[in-house]
């Protein structure tokens, strides 16, 4: 049996940043991982270019149950700690927009680095290693794996939530939280395209590959990004960044025009260019064929003139607020995160330490705190990583 201070299990962003900071601490620490190889996520992430964080990260950015959970790590490891070992290893990076950082080059520059960490640090690590058995000893815990009997004093859960399964994901953190008398909390897609169905689907699946300025809202929250229409439905960021906050049945309202009091726009293209059809107006602010087939399928494309005042009101009242019921969302399948999980009312928000069962550490997605679309999920891990990392 071979023993060692800290065991991690779940080689993604947390567990990396949190093997990293304990073995520069001293500790002896083994980092296990069933998928074959660490830092999935890392690697698809951006685009291939990983967008490691978010200049502008702080709590507000976060979905939880317990908003004030996260504030503790964040305030204690910033994105611009993440970017000072990002520069030590000296990886080219660019903000593209909003605070978000992406790799100039690849994102497995960034997976790259912190193996570096790793190896420097003397962190000892294994995929395609699975664990059979946790069992709570005086001394700490005691694993059974696929490298053999194994003992630690402090085990860190990193394992992540149940989205992109292709990925390795399971439901593993959850099953050693509950085994140790943890509550977890309803989980669901988060980050997640919209699904259709009905007419507004055969409008999509025409419209497929078409993006739109917009601000996306619901159930008191939203976002103005990009809304991208889909064979299946609507995507983008914007309908990312709702869906966290939409459950079944809820309305979502899109305003198509954000910077434009729509009746206002409408009446004075009336009177400036009475003759043009509806569809040719709003063929300047939308794409040919997008400003087409709203006319044809929302409204009745004829000339400006003949609309009636009822029926330009009723036209700016779909452009500004657009609402829609969603049929549901594509699942875990494509969310980029997981909503929902162990709940942070009985982890230290400190040191992350479970407070039914000392010894024992959640980081990263495993959590009840979600990070919204633009790198701050990889705040999180990074931060709650490095959190628990000081005390293991």
């Amino acid at each position: 049996m071979r023993t060692f201070d800290v065991v991690i299990i779940g080689a993604g962003a947390a567990g990396l940043m949190c093997a990293i900071t304990a073995a520069e601490r001293g500790r002896r620490v083994l980092l296990l991982d069933s998928s074959n190889k660490p830092g999935k996520k890392i690697l698809m992430s951006g685009g291939g270019r990983c967008n490691f964080t978010n200049m502008w990260a702080e709590p507000a950015n976060y979905v939880a149950t317990n908003p004030h959970f996260c504030k503790s790590a964040l305030g204690r490891y910033t994105p611009w700690d993440f970017i000072a070992l990002v520069s030590k290893h000296e990886v080219p990076y660019h903000e593209k927009k909003l605070g978000q950082l992406f790799c100039d080059n690849r994102s497995k520059d960034i997976l790259n680095l912190l193996l570096d960490e790793c190896e420097q640090a003397g962190v000892e690590w294994h995929v395609n290693t699975s664990v059979r058995a946790i069992e709570k000893t005086e001394a700490g815990y005691a694993l059974g794996t696929d490298l053999g009997d194994v003992t630690a004093q402090s085990l860190v859960i990193a394992t992540g939530g149940l989205s992109i399964p292709t990925l390795g994901a399971t439901g593993f953190g959850y099953e050693v939280a509950r085994q140790f008398g943890h509550n977890v909390l309803p989980t669901r897609a988060g980050l997640v395209p919209f699904t259709v169905s009905g007419e507004l689907k055969a409008l999509c699946t025409e419209l497929s590959g078409t993006s739109v300025d917009c601000v996306a809202a619901c159930n008191g929250q939203s976002f103005r990004e990009n809304l991208l229409f889909t064979h299946r439905g609507l995507s983008g960021p914007a309908i990312l960044q709702i869906s966290s906050f939409w459950h079944p049945g809820d309305v979502v309202e899109i305003n198509l025009l954000p910077d434009r009091d729509a009746l206002e726009w409408l009446q004075g293209q009336q009177a400036a260019r009475p003759n043009s059809e509806l569809k040719t107006v709003l063929g300047e602010v939308f794409t040919k064929k997008l400003a087409a087939l709203l006319a044809d399928r929302w409204f009745t494309s004829k000339p400006m003139k003949q609309h009636t005042p009822a029926q330009l009101r009723a036209i700016a009242e779909r452009l500004n607020a657009w609402r829609l019921v969603p049929a549901g969302t594509e699942g875990y399948r494509t969310a980029e995160v997981t909503l929902g999980g162990v709940d942070t009312r009985e982890v230290s928000p400190k040191t992350m330490e479970s407070l039914k069962s000392p010894g024992l550490y959640f980081i990263g997605e495993v959590l009840d705190v979600s990070g919204h679309l633009g790198g701050f999920n990889f705040q999180w891990a990074w931060a709650s990583g490095h959190a628990a990392a000081q005390v293991v």
